[in-house]
């Protein structure tokens, strides 16, 4: 009998230890992935395991889709006008002149003025040369100049044209989803990504310049974002929106708004959308896990659209409802015992003939 006990205490005792032995290894707290999952940190293509995506295994989010008001900026790479090209104001020529007077040479870069002239120097005055062609604006410098000067030489190339810069730059995507490039119109590029928006912006460029090349990236991500959500405990609810980058988690959104608000509690969730607009999925987060035991599990990472709720603590919303209950009685028990004192202070017996309040003592 003392043998059979001594079997059973030794066996639950192993089986106590290959526990023990194994939670390490189990559940959320697990530092590394098994064989071929992921290592703390990175960064993986789909979802690492059941669950949505958390520190230490977070997911990349899928390729960037273009909406109002993302900002695009494009760098023009390839702007070369289709031929004949009439110059307009604001493009740049070079010109080089041989046979000028000593003191005052002309050669460098000159822009078109407003006016369409290029304004050559206080020697030589200024030439129109809006609506010419490259080679009709050096016959009419040419032309110009043989006024002055005995046998000028003149060379003149197109250095940079006003088209390039209504290209390159900073462009936002309008309420229409369109981007404006100046006098070339506008371009749709809603809903495209990244390469899909440099394709679509170069076809449109096509119909006015010679294999037109751009290069195209978001330079503000303003259209996914997600919300944090502070309960007011009956003092007005706040609402904060911050874009997203891709990198966030519960901790990181919370530290935006400078850690949890005198009125809010510990009780904290994401309440994320669905494909199903009726439905959505409710993440619990802990956060004395997160922030006192470095725990990970429901540290979960952001994605656009969700809503980080903050719950209000009960007790300061409790105080605060009865304040507002009780505020209107005590204004008005306020007024009356200063009607009271004031009826008091200015009533008395009063001094036959004299008129005189009698001092009370």
């Amino acid at each position: 009998m003392a043998l059979s006990s001594s079997r059973c205490v030794f066996r639950f005792s192993a089986a106590l230890l290959v526990l023990i032995a194994l939670l390490p290894g189990s559940g959320c707290r697990t530092m590394f992935g098994g064989p071929g999952g992921p290592m703390p940190g990175v960064y993986v293509a789909s979802q690492p395991g059941p669950g949505p995506a958390r520190e230490l295994s977070k997911v990349v989010l899928p390729p960037y889709v273009i909406e109002p008001p993302d900002v695009l900026m494009i760098d023009a790479i390839r702007i070369v006008p289709k031929q004949p090209y009439y110059l307009a104001p604001f493009d740049v020529l070079t010109i080089q002149v041989q046979g000028t007077l000593p003191e005052a040479p002309l050669t460098g870069i000159y822009r078109v003025g407003p006016a369409g002239e290029v304004a050559l120097g206080s020697q030589y005055g200024a030439v129109n040369v809006a609506g010419m062609t490259v080679d009709q604006a050096r016959q009419a410098i040419q032309k110009h100049l043989e006024a002055s000067l005995a046998k000028p030489a003149v060379t003149a190339t197109l250095a940079d044209t006003a088209a390039k810069q209504q290209i390159a730059g900073q462009h936002l995507v309008g309420p229409d989803g369109t981007v404006t490039l100046g006098t070339y119109g506008n371009v749709s590029v809603v809903g495209l990504t990244v390469p899909e928006a440099k394709q679509a912006v170069e076809r449109h460029l096509v119909r006015f310049l010679e294999n037109p090349e751009v290069a195209l990236q978001v330079f503000g991500y303003n259209s996914k974002v997600y919300y944090i959500v502070t309960q007011g405990a009956g003092l007005g609810d706040g609402v904060y929106r911050f874009p997203v980058t891709g990198n966030e988690t519960v901790l990181d959104a919370i530290s935006q708004i400078n850690g949890l608000q005198q009125a809010s509690s510990k009780k904290i969730w994401i309440a994320r959308p669905t494909d199903d607009p009726c439905k959505i999925q409710n993440l619990p987060v802990s956060w004395e896990e997160i922030t006192a035991d470095a725990y990970a599990c429901t540290n979960y990472q952001i994605l656009p659209g969700d809503r980080i709720f903050i719950a209000e603590d009960k007790l300061t919303a409790f105080d605060q409802g009865l304040a507002k209950v009780l505020a209107p009685m005590e204004r008005i028990l306020g007024f009356s015992v200063f009607g009271v004192g004031t009826v008091t202070r200015f009533s008395g017996p009063v001094l036959q003939g004299g008129g005189n309040r009698q001092a009370t003592f």
